[in-house]
């Protein structure tokens, strides 16, 4: 893959490219983008230049048009140290290869990105295999002669058929490779099934968002763990399973990957296991930043994503963190402009939200605050699906180990 992970050397110069097309608002944009060098830096690079067109629909050959096209160059030739340019949607293989020969420099779409800070996060056996699957099944089909040969195979009767060419077999080499691989998920997913199945009729509760909202926070503050967190994307890949008690009441608490807008096909699929948790989860926990300022966005994105990982209807808490982080400039008195959340109060954002159905809590993780009150929730949530389980039984505490890592 084009790794652009630092290794503590000089940080890699990239520049950005995205087009607006009409379903996407000049704010839309700039949202992507402000994501998009997000997750650059938090792989290694410096963006230092962002380049946007609008277009009814993305160039088919070049992803943006012959003039912005040459714009580009022109600027990567006067800054040479540039070594990378990334593209904020998926690319198709046309695109990148097209795009490589045009510009010379290192293509990277936003899917590519995603799966490089992946693998640079990924810890156990598990998420490591899960995030090589998703890269392998990336590059199948966008194999070129620029790209470096997996293996090297020399003679042997058998080995290459007459005429054949390199690049038919490293496809069949990687088509091996995520067959194996795929075996190798099926076994660990067997495994953890095992391992959920032992767990016994415990409630379980699982944290849910969009990346970066502060679930690994609350993780910790919630069963008093060290769950790695960090103020990058994707801080956390493998899934965290604690047991917690409020009270006398004891639940799992799973702490899962974060979502992002245009999550890669290849990374959904090759965390099924991962999202196992969500689908058998009793009660979710859906965690949003409030500080951002695209929080609604967001807060869309992890919905859709959870309608397409499991379509059943089950009790959902709306957790708006980072309170502590809130920032609104006020409207003047006389002011007559709308009243939009980058001007309204805190107050005045609780009392819209807390108006719908869905139950709703403001706190910081981090600073504790309105800590109790969403304990509170949280317990009566817990304990109206405990009671079906255990309708004539004291409340039960299972034996063994309180943590299960996986």
């Amino acid at each position: 893959m084009n790794d652009l992970i630092s290794t503590g050397k000089e940080l890699e110069k990239v520049v950005l490219v995205a087009v607006r097309t009409p379903d996407l608002s000049e704010s839309d944009v700039k949202d992507h983008l402000d994501e998009l060098a997000f997750l650059a830096e938090t792989a290694g690079a410096q963006v230092v230049r962002r380049f946007t067109q609008n277009l009814t629909m993305t160039d088919k050959r070049t992803y943006v048009g012959s003039g912005k096209l040459e714009e580009i160059l022109e600027y990567l030739k006067v800054h040479e140290d540039i070594m990378g340019v990334i593209i904020d949607d998926e690319l198709s293989p046309s695109q990148l290869r097209n795009l490589e020969g045009a510009l010379k420099r290192r293509i990277l779409d936003r899917t590519n990105l995603i799966l490089d800070i992946f693998a640079s996060r990924a810890r156990t056996a598990h998420a490591k295999t899960q995030v090589e699957l998703a890269q392998y099944q990336y590059l199948l089909p966008r194999l070129t002669r620029m790209w470096t040969h997996l293996e090297r195979q020399r003679g042997g009767i058998g080995m290459r058929g007459p005429g054949e060419k390199e690049i038919e077999t490293d496809r069949r080499i990687i088509r091996d490779i995520i067959s194996k691989l795929k075996k190798d998920l099926e076994k660990i997913d067997r495994q953890m099934a095992t391992q959920r199945k032992n767990r016994g009729k415990l409630v379980r509760v699982a944290l849910v968002g969009y990346t970066n909202v502060g679930k690994s926070t609350l993780m910790n503050a919630l069963s008093k763990s060290e769950v790695f967190a960090e103020n990058k994307l994707f801080a956390t890949l493998d899934t965290t399973v604690r047991k917690v008690v409020i009270g006398n009441l004891p639940f799992l608490l799973a702490d899962t990957v974060g979502f992002i807008r245009k999550l890669p096909h290849h990374l959904v699929e090759s965390f099924k296991s991962t999202l196992d948790e969500v689908r058998e989860a009793d009660v979710l926990l859906h965690i949003v930043d409030i500080s951002h300022p695209g929080f609604e966005q967001q807060i869309e994105v992890v919905n859709t994503t959870l309608r397409e990982i499991d379509d059943r209807e089950k009790p959902s808490i709306l957790v708006f963190n980072k309170v502590d982080a809130y920032n609104h400039v006020p409207k003047e008195e006389d002011d007559l402009t709308p009243a939009t959340k980058m001007n309204i109060s805190l107050e005045e954002l609780k009392m819209t939200w807390m108006a719908n159905n869905t139950p709703c809590i403001f706190i910081s993780a981090l600073e504790k605050t309105n800590f109790n009150e969403f304990r509170d929730v949280l317990y009566q949530e817990v304990l109206k699906v405990h009671v079906t389980r255990f309708p004539y039984n004291d409340f039960l505490y299972p034996e063994g180990d309180d943590d299960f890592e996986e």
